[in-house]
């Protein structure tokens, strides 16, 4: 499992007002959508580059903040918090491996305000299958890689994500039901405090 691919991710969990049935939402009710968002949580299934597939759940709480928790056997812990990416690997006592959280995709959604209309942002916007499809990346660095959304309507919600990385690999991150507005608490999303837990 490679759960970077995840957090590369926008994972920003989504459910739209509804344009006409069979017409793509347009990229300022995506945009809008996300700036108003705070927080949210489902389970997802992942369905990685080699055919193996992890299971957990995620909470978001917007700006800067994400959290994914992987079930048993992996364990695995990635989050997103004071500008940092942080995974943690639970076979190893070793500090997790950061990241600056500008330098990947999900960077642009977790931002304090949201633009998926911004020049070269969004490479792709289609409706295919009576899905609405949205390719991102980051315009000043699109080495960084690529990141589809997936949208279903009536009503309007995200239902899978894909992303490419630098290499052409991609993972599928296909969501459960979710729940929007819990309150979730900042220390869920300390990179610091994790690691005080951990001994780390």
């Amino acid at each position: 499992m490679k759960p970077m691919r995840l957090i590369l991710a926008p994972f920003a969990l989504l459910a739209l007002a509804v344009p006409a049935a069979a017409e793509k939402i347009p990229l300022s009710a995506l945009s809008a959508y996300l700036n108003r968002l705070t927080t949210a949580e489902a389970d997802f299934k992942q369905v990685n580059a080699d055919g193996s597939i992890s299971n957990g759940r995620v909470f978001i709480r917007r700006p800067g903040r994400a959290r994914f928790e992987y079930a048993p056997p992996e364990k695995s812990l990635v989050m997103a918090g004071g500008g940092q990416v942080a995974i943690f690997d639970a076979k190893s006592n070793q500090p997790p491996a950061q990241y600056p959280l500008s330098r990947t995709p999900l960077g642009l959604i977790l931002a304090e305000t949201v633009d998926l209309g911004r020049a070269r942002m969004v490479v792709a916007h289609q409706e295919v299958a009576n899905t609405t499809r949205v390719v991102a990346q980051d315009p000043a660095n699109p080495q960084y890689g690529t990141i589809e959304l997936v949208f279903t309507a009536n009503p309007v919600a995200l239902r899978q994500w894909v992303i490419t990385d630098d290499t052409g690999s991609q993972t599928t991150v296909i969501l459960g039901q979710m729940k929007q507005g819990a309150n979730l608490p900042a220390s869920l999303f300390s990179i610091p405090g994790e690691m005080g837990k951990r001994g780390l």
